[in-house]
């Protein structure tokens, strides 16, 4: 094993999303990660094979009935020769199975704690079901998404789910584990995507108490309402992003396209021209194909790029340079990141089938796998 996080062990509780994804970007980075999976789930005749989730890549697992006694007392095996424990049911379900902070702290007081919820662990909503789309709507950062005449647009999930969520929650592990490092002790993360939406959206923040940002969709620099900041439909249907927003670009990309701005939009800042310099942009960038507009325009400081769909992306020849995408266990899926330059990051693992490492986890926690097999305990 090797990675920043080599040495690091990690008993994740399956669940769906951003938990997967905390768990997954760990694993890259080296953790050796224990996936705690439901019974139900076991197919042996799939063991062998990668399972399709990606997120689930990098780790082993064991199929676990939690509500066992015998079941509970496995985990709490893995906690106890752990340093991390990822869940992300509702709060209290954990407590309910005997296996909340109290239960794990008891068992190994330098566990670093993690928990990953939309709402949060406490607060009016903590109880009730919700999803990306929710959390996000609560911040205002799903508000100013979207185009001016049009309801708000749903940033797939990766606002929310991803960026608020599971990567909060790895950036807390990494605190925590440093923190324990230190000579402190183990503790309890609450990771909400509240919460890590709502800093995600910090910077525009700043920018309303600063009076550069107004409040209506599509109106301002950075969310579509420039129309050096946006993109536009070219003469084939594809689609090419323009982010020219410092005047030395802007002024490249005018050199370079040859565009000659509308009498009613001489002053590129000021929004009262924007509607005119957008129609004037739109004329132009439909007389040529997007591959056209990006040979011309992609090595230079104009700030353009292709808009590429999944298919496209791997092979763009930056990200190719780059190995921003990788081909393991024969699927193209985005390599780990960030980089080191000492300790790389790397996929380990496919992802695993429910239970394809019962049998070998057991055996490391000198337990029996056929009695607590037989048991119902695991399967």
């Amino acid at each position: 094993m090797s990675g920043p996080l080599a040495g690091v062990r990690v008993v994740e509780l399956a669940g769906i999303g951003p938990g997967p994804f905390t768990a997954m970007m760990l694993a890259d980075m080296g953790a050796d990660v224990v996936r705690v999976d439901r019974p139900d789930g076991v197919d042996p005749e799939r063991f062998g094979t990668p399972h399709p989730d990606l997120l689930n890549r990098g780790r082993r697992s064991i199929a676990v009935d939690l509500k066992h006694p015998a079941g509970r007392n496995v985990v709490l095996g893995l906690v106890g020769r752990s340093d991390v424990l990822l869940e992300g049911f509702r709060p209290g379900v954990t407590e309910r199975l005997g296996l909340g902070p109290d239960d794990c702290l008891a068992v190994n007081p330098r566990l670093v704690y993690g928990r990953m919820t939309g709402w949060g662990q406490d607060g009016p909503h903590a109880g009730y079901a919700g999803h990306d789309i929710d959390y996000v709507a609560l911040t205002g950062a799903l508000w100013a998404t979207g185009r001016p005449d049009s309801p708000p647009v749903p940033p797939m999930n990766l606002v929310g789910d991803f960026g608020g969520g599971g990567m909060l929650l790895a950036f807390g592990v990494v605190c925590a584990l440093l923190n324990v490092a230190g000579g402190g002790t183990g503790q309890v993360i609450d990771a909400a995507m509240v919460d890590g939406a709502s800093v995600l959206s910090t910077m525009i923040l700043g920018l309303r108490q600063l009076g550069r940002w107004r409040d209506e969709r599509g109106a301002n620099l950075l969310d579509g309402g420039a129309p050096f900041y946006d993109t536009y439909e070219c003469a084939d249907g594809r689609y090419l992003a323009v982010g020219a927003l410092e005047p030395q670009f802007y002024a490249e990309l005018v050199r370079r396209t040859g565009f000659e701005a509308p009498e009613a939009a001489a002053d590129r800042l000021d929004p009262a021209g924007w509607p005119a310099a957008r129609q004037a942009w739109a004329r132009l960038f439909r007389s040529r194909t997007r591959d056209e507009w990006a040979a011309l325009l992609e090595h230079s400081d104009a700030c353009v790029a292709p808009v590429l769909d999944w298919r496209e992306a791997p092979r763009h020849p930056h990200l190719a340079a780059r190995r921003t995408f990788v081909e393991y266990s024969g699927v193209t899926q985005p390599a780990p990141a960030p980089r080191f330059s000492a300790t790389p990051g790397a996929i380990r693992r496919p992802p695993p089938h429910a239970g394809e490492h019962t049998d070998e986890i057991l055996r490391e926690l000198g337990l029996d796998a056929d009695a607590l097999r037989g048991d119902g305990a695991v399967a």
